[in-house]
């Protein structure tokens, strides 16, 4: 990012104007079949208290055992966000009184991380890009979770979730918009789900968002980035546990014109954790914002300091799968696409993978508009993702190749693409099986013509003078041919003989 101010991300005041910075905390649930530090199983829709060891309980003398799977995902996360590997980590106990939270303490990582600073590249909504610093990234296990509607006047506890592994990946304060802060967790996002380390689902919670806002003065956070000094940004409240694109820009909207206000009337923010309403749309006060000496942190003593071997750290890099940035830059350079129509593949693993597979040897421009325009529309509608796509990449290929050989218009061929979703077979059966192939016979064509003019002399005569009402004539043509005229033959024909060509 430059220092230079964007005035587009200003927001204005009675006063004047503001600028937002923000950095956000991503808590990614690990993709793991046991939790961090025991072997009850991890998984969504489990009764209450069904995947609780007696460690996940804080029952006493229980050891943590560390699982090694979790620490290898952190490292892969680690490698995939450009970010320092530390050999050696360490977990502490950080250390607070909450119901579902049977040990009275979680363990993480405050002093000495498992993953450093790293960078992160992310896509505008204007097709420019920005950088994001990542500060670090540690492990973490989840607390439980109280459920407190199924009674008036009591709380109940469910500990199923409790030692889940989390990484909390944690931001510099390089966001200034909303816009940009939905931007850098769709970046994160994609980026675990293509390295397989989370699945990133967010309506399970899976992936959530801690997000830091403030507001300063205009300048102000150019001043900071030239002296380092958080002196020149505002108090900032932490909004917790946001989980929907949709309610992270809200939140964020909400809180800084809460600030803005309050500044603007002679008050001071207090430092303190907000909860987002939805419903109501704001934010809330929860608490008073702690600091790390509020929760007494100690080296874990039950817990050796984490040392990695640079051979195991190379073993992981070398499975690192193509990553989002490289592969944008590869369909752009192989396929000849544009950046926009390469970032909206990429979105998703899945739909970039269907693309290749239909491409080959295709126009990969006309394969690309398929897959981003009507097959995604249709799983959408349908709850489906490109892996549970009924069209096979094949047959989309096949579609491709039907209109490039003219034996289809691309009209007609959005109506063989509903027979095949609708399951009656490949693009090349389902054309010759409702007789949908493309007519180039430049009789037939030259007879319809003759037909439509000789019936609408008034309209023939009038070309003349207006070249553009000949679209009426073509629209009449493939009318009376039921679509299926070739466009091309027809503008032709027509152009001779209503004396244009």
């Amino acid at each position: 990012m430059t220092d230079t101010l964007d005035t587009s991300k200003l927001i204005q005041g009675r006063t004047g104007a503001w600028e937002i910075v923000m950095g956000l905390e991503i808590h990614a649930q690990v993709a793991s079949k046991a939790k961090l530090f025991s072997g009850a199983a991890v998984g969504f829709g489990a009764g209450p208290n069904e995947q609780v060891s007696l460690v996940d309980a804080g029952f006493p003398g229980m050891l943590p055992t560390l699982n090694r799977h979790c620490v290898e995902q952190a490292v892969k996360t680690g490698l995939g966000l450009k970010a320092q590997i530390n050999k050696r980590s360490q977990f502490d106990r950080k250390n607070y009184f909450y119901p579902d939270l049977p040990t009275g303490y979680q363990i993480s990582q405050l002093y000495f991380p498992i993953v450093g600073e790293g960078v992160v590249e992310v896509e505008a909504e204007d097709g420019s890009f920005f950088n994001v610093g990542i500060e670090r990234l540690h492990l973490e296990q989840d607390a439980g979770k109280l459920i407190h509607d199924l009674s008036p006047t009591e709380s109940y506890v469910d500990l199923n979730r409790a030692g889940t592994a989390l990484m909390e990946i944690v931001s510099k304060p390089d966001l200034r918009s909303p816009e940009e802060a939905v931007a850098y967790v769709k970046k994160i996002r994609t980026i675990l789900i293509y390295l397989g380390t989370c699945d990133g689902d967010m309506e399970k919670g899976n992936l959530r968002a801690d997000v830091n806002v403030s507001v300063c003065r205009e300048g102000g956070y150019a001043k900071f980035k030239e002296t380092g000094s958080f002196s020149h940004l505002g108090t900032r409240c932490e909004i917790k546990n946001v989980n929907s694109f949709r309610f992270i820009s809200q939140a964020i909207q909400y809180e800084a014109r809460r600030q803005i206000e309050i500044l603007e009337d002679g008050g001071k923010i207090d430092q303190e954790t907000r909860l987002f309403d939805p419903v109501k749309g704001e934010t809330r006060s929860m608490r008073s914002k702690e600091e790390a000496n509020d929760y007494r942190y100690f080296p874990d003593p039950d817990l050796l300091p984490l040392e990695l071997e640079q051979a195991w750290i190379d073993e992981i890099k070398a499975t690192l799968p193509e990553l989002p940035d490289e592969k944008r830059r590869r369909l752009m350079s192989d396929y000849g696409l544009s950046q926009y129509d390469a970032v909206v593949l990429i979105s998703e693993q899945a739909k970039a993978d269907y693309f290749e597979a239909a491409a080959q040897g295709r126009d990969a421009k006309l394969v690309s508009n398929w897959v981003t325009n009507e097959l995604s529309a249709r799983l959408a509608a349908d709850g489906k993702d490109f892996s549970e796509s009924p069209v096979p990449a094949a047959h989309v290929a096949e579609l491709v190749a039907l209109i490039e050989d003219g034996t289809i218009s691309s009209k007609i061929a959005k109506e063989v693409f509903d027979h095949v979703w609708n399951g009656e077979g490949s693009p090349a059966e389902v054309v010759e099986k409702h007789g949908l192939k493309q007519v180039t016979d430049t009789g037939a064509i030259e007879k319809a013509v003759d037909e439509i003019i000789a019936a609408n002399p008034d309209k023939a005569a009038a070309v003349a003078e207006k070249p553009q009402a000949i679209g009426w004539f073509v629209g009449q043509v493939m009318k009376a041919t039921g679509g299926k005229a070739n466009p091309a033959a027809v503008n032709d024909i027509l152009k001779a003989k209503l004396g244009l060509s």
